[in-house]
């Protein structure tokens, strides 16, 4: 085996780099939206064992809905990327082309083992430019197979030194080589195919074996004529040992799989689920196609599922042809490579290991997969393909005659892949430019469409959307998917009718049970959506809450495990005020997967309704725990703990508000509540902050503005206070506390009685019953000097509120001064001063009135107002910002007690003036 040189590996790498620069401006699609961006796994605060439990997805192997495809160190690889750049496509991209790089020099070094220098370096650019390796190179998931062959191929390399001298056993390579096959099935399952063809070239290649030679020896021995020959017992010994040590890894293969095929439908497979002789002869018929692909890869598709290749369902059927032609043309290479001798035939025995061994778990010969072609598993098959033509390449060029034009051959092939694989780069740059290549490839695929249709739907595009899952309906009327997509998009659109008949047309598609037969076994999991989906929609009517909960619990005795339905369900029966049942369903989701921050969550708003908030805040706790940047868990638990009263929460109530207003720095909320933690706290120049911070994010927040002008006024700064109001006031014209308050300071801080005056018959007009601002506009007549409609105005309030003893004080004060007025009028004294002292007197004993009521009502504003405005965010992904008033404190109660207290000590003293005492 010739070393590989550096200008070998700098043109290796250099083609390489010429043929995927442009991978780099690619986004994450298709595969890589569940591999990457929903994957959980990939986040530092997920625990490192999470990825030895769970799927290439994320999801838990022993969910039914899991893909079983365990791959746990290629989504190490996922969670460094997401470490040093977290979703910067770019670095995924770059990693990946770096093991593409690799692959390409170590398969140099393996068709060194078959080639000669030349012809292996002509087999490794063709492997680095062949176009079917985009979908491998070019989409992140494709890494899978990367770091598979990586390892895939360094196992082979290993187990080439196993044979010492005078065909000795050398043990330490078949060690490496067991420990590599591990590894490279740990990145993919296809990894362990590399033990059969660590055994061909063990019996064929190092002991030179031909098929004849077995043939006779093996007759002479049951013919008891000789013995097995000590160098094939050599032979069997290793062979035992690999064929024990990938049985080994199968059955733990088999136990992390828990023995459990995964679920694929007649979508993903169509052939999978057909009868014979169709089943066969279409699985038989996709071994050409395949081969197709790699001899002409001029028109590539991401996704050849669904209608793409139609059924073989008969053998007349033409495309049967093909299938002849190939499978002769693969016999005829195999009878060569096995019957004769020398360099050749051992050759082409090794591409067609590598071409045939890899491609078995996804050739659907012995179990079935969930897709009919994908062009990224002919990574490795392709390398087997690129040895065969380099070989012919290397007979063609060895004849004079056909020299120049087999170089020139070569140059056009290499040429136009890499100008193909280039051009194909492109196609993977986003989802849209990605389906958009494959339904020119394609148009009789219904996921293709529906995909498309996504993409537009990602950027808001609903009516474009909708056309593409309507032509999807059109091209696969029982797919089911696609009118969910249908039914989704009107909604969308504000269309329910349409919505709710798209949603029955894909419903009245599902399989009806079978009594006996496991359901979710004959249906995937996310077709049990339409459930949800119809539930959710018709639910907005309230008349049709018990309709949309029968089909929540339809969707659960389908699939007891449907864990979805049951956080449906529970938020369906919070809004039918049924807290206890809600309660129950999401502890039934809680059993089916206790890792889900967003049900500690959605358990906590339940406790909250059920006016336990403690084990609220022990819920929001474990949601912070799972996922510390929950933001719905940060903001509300940190309102529970504000509104606890417990002035030891607030410390922690407001590090969680912070590290709200970090995760949504645009939401005025976070900064509003901060607001009034630093008032509970007394600190003003840092409430007054961030109020202000919160009215520069959203000028028109009700509560922000009313309480920075109630903190204004609190801070004897009532003059900042008034251009607060008026824009309160240009918002909320209606708002009656804060006319309340800005008659307030123009009546005590302007003198503005006209003003005031203006403010408190505003209140009156919109509520004539309110008791503030009736009162208020009888100081306001007093003010004016008018006694008579004082005392009518205090009439008429003391009928609105005929226990507020305070008003009835008042009232018995006017009256008294209306006599004291009339006896003065009455009597004989002829001094004007006598009069006037007797008009101050009642100006300053109103004044006091006024004063003290103020005080009262101020107390009485601030301790309904403070706490404005507060989200209660019921559900996890789907709700908008509500407002709740909270219970006053036994702080805030204590202060307007202490404050009603003094009030009525003034009014006393107010008494005692009035009386002369």
């Amino acid at each position: 085996m010739a070393d590989v040189s550096l200008k070998e590996v700098a043109l290796i790498v250099g083609v390489v780099a010429a043929c995927y620069w442009n991978s780099l401006f690619c986004g994450f699609v298709f595969d890589d939206v569940s591999a990457i961006l929903d994957n959980k796994d990939l986040h530092p605060s997920t625990p490192l064992k999470n990825l030895f439990q769970n799927d290439f997805w994320g999801t838990p192997m022993s969910e039914e809905r899991s893909h079983k495809s365990y791959r746990p160190l290629t989504v190490l690889t996922f969670r460094l990327n997401y470490l040093f750049s977290e979703l910067n496509a770019v670095s995924y991209h770059f990693l990946n082309l770096i093991f593409h790089g690799v692959v390409c020099v170590v398969f140099l070094k393996v068709c060194k083992l078959f080639l000669d220098n030349r012809s292996s370096v002509v087999a490794s650019l063709l492997f680095a430019v062949h176009p079917i390796h985009t979908e491998a190179v070019t989409g992140v998931v494709g890494r899978a197979e990367l770091l598979s062959s990586i390892f895939f191929l360094a196992a082979f390399l290993s187990y080439t030194k196993s044979k010492g001298p005078d065909n000795t056993i050398v043990w330490t390579p078949i060690a490496v080589t067991v420990f590599l096959v591990a590894v490279a099935t740990l990145c993919k399952e296809q990894g362990i195919t590399v033990v059969g063809i660590c055994c061909v070239y063990e019996v064929f290649i190092a002991q030179g074996y031909t098929l004849p030679v077995l043939l006779d020896t093996a007759v002479q021995i049951l013919q008891g004529k000789g013995s097995i020959p000590f160098s094939m017992l050599q032979t069997l010994l290793k062979l035992i040992v690999l064929m024990f040590s990938t049985l080994l890894l199968v059955v733990v293969r088999v136990q992390v799989i828990q023995s459990q095929l995964p679920v694929f439908t007649r979508f993903d497979n169509p052939a999978a689920v057909s009868p014979s002789p169709a089943r066969q002869l279409t699985f038989n018929y996709l071994l050409p196609v395949n081969a197709w692909l790699l001899l002409n890869p001029s028109e590539l598709c991401c996704d050849w599922t669904m209608g793409t290749i139609p059924l073989v369902e008969s053998l007349l059927d033409v495309r049967n042809v093909a299938t002849l032609i190939f499978f002769c043309f693969l016999g005829s290479l195999v009878v060569f490579s096995l019957r004769y001798p020398g360099d050749s035939s051992k050759t082409v025995l090794m591409a067609l290991c590598l071409i045939v061994l890899p491609f078995i778990p996804a050739s659907n010969l012995f179990f079935p997969v969930g897709f009919v072609v994908a062009e990224r598993v002919l990574y490795v098959p392709s390398m087997g393909f690129c040895i065969l033509v380099a070989h012919g390449w290397k007979k063609l060029s060895n004849k004079s005659v056909l020299r120049k034009i087999s170089w020139v051959c070569l140059a056009v092939v290499l040429f136009t892949h890499a100008l193909k694989t280039l051009h194909r780069n492109w196609d993977w740059e986003s989802e849209y430019t990605l389906f958009m290549s494959a339904l020119k490839v394609n148009k009789n695929n219904a996921k293709l469409w529906n995909n498309v249709g996504h993409a537009l739907e990602n950027e808001k595009n609903f009516e474009r959307a909708l056309q593409f899952f309507i032509q999807a309906t059109q091209v696969q009327p029982d797919d089911i998917g696609a009118h969910m997509n249908v039914g989704r998009t009107y909604k969308n659109l504000n269309k329910t009718k349409e919505a709710e008949e798209s949603y029955m047309i894909a419903k009245s598609l599902m399989p009806q049970i079978i009594p006996g037969k496991k359901y979710a076994a004959r249906v995937a999991p996310n077709h049990l959506n339409v459930y949800i989906n119809l539930a959710n929609l018709i639910r907005a009517n309230e008349s049709r809450l018990e309709e949309a909960d029968q089909l929540y619990r339809q969707a659960i005795s389908m699939r007891p495990d449907f864990k979805q339905a049951y956080i449906s369900r529970g938020e369906l029966l919070l809004k039918m005020n049924k807290p206890l049942k809600a309660k129950e369903a999401y502890l039934r989701a809680l059993e089916l997967d206790r890792t889900n921050a967003d049900l500690w969550y959605n358990l906590a708003i339940v406790y909250i309704e059920l006016k336990d908030p403690t084990e609220a805040l022990k819920n929001f706790n474990r949601a912070l725990e799972l996922n510390p940047t929950h933001k719905l868990a940060l903001f509300n638990s940190a309102l529970l703990m504000q509104e606890s009263g417990d002035a030891r929460l607030r410390p922690e109530a407001k590090q969680r508000l912070l590290n709200y207003v970090k995760e949504e720095p645009q939401d005025a909320n976070g900064y509003f509540n901060l607001g009034m933690l630093a008032m509970d706290d007394k600190k003003d120049v840092e409430a007054e902050a961030w109020m202000k911070k919160a009215i520069r994010l959203q000028p028109n927040f009700r509560s922000a503005l009313f309480n920075l002008a109630l903190l204004y006024s609190q801070t004897s700064k009532e003059l900042m206070a008034l251009p607060v109001l008026e824009d309160l006031l240009k918002y909320y014209p209606d708002h009656t506390k804060g006319l309340i308050l800005k008659g307030d300071i123009l009546m005590n801080q302007k003198k503005d009685i006209v003003g005031a005056k203006q403010c408190f018959e505003k209140i009156l007009e919109l509520d004539p019953n309110n008791v503030q601002g009736k009162h208020n506009l009888c100081v306001v007549y007093f003010e004016e000097r008018d006694l008579i409609k004082a005392e009518k105005c205090l009439v008429e309030t003391l009928a609105l509120a005929p226990h507020e003893e305070y008003i009835q004080r008042h009232l018995n004060i006017v009256r008294s001064k209306i006599a004291s007025l009339s006896a003065t009028e009455q009597s004989s004294l002829p001094a004007d001063g006598t009069a006037t002292t007797a008009a101050e007197e009642k100006k300053k004993s109103f004044q006091n009135l006024k004063e003290v009521k103020n005080e009262q009502k101020t107390s009485q504003m601030i301790a309904d107002n403070k706490k404005g405005q507060s989200k209660n965010k019921k559900r996890t992904e789907k709700n908008n910002m509500e407002e709740e008033t909270p219970k006053k404190s036994t702080k805030e109660i204590k202060d307007i007690e202490k404050k009603r207290v003094a009030a009525l000590k003034r009014l006393e003293e107010i008494e005692r003036i009035l009386n002369g005492e």
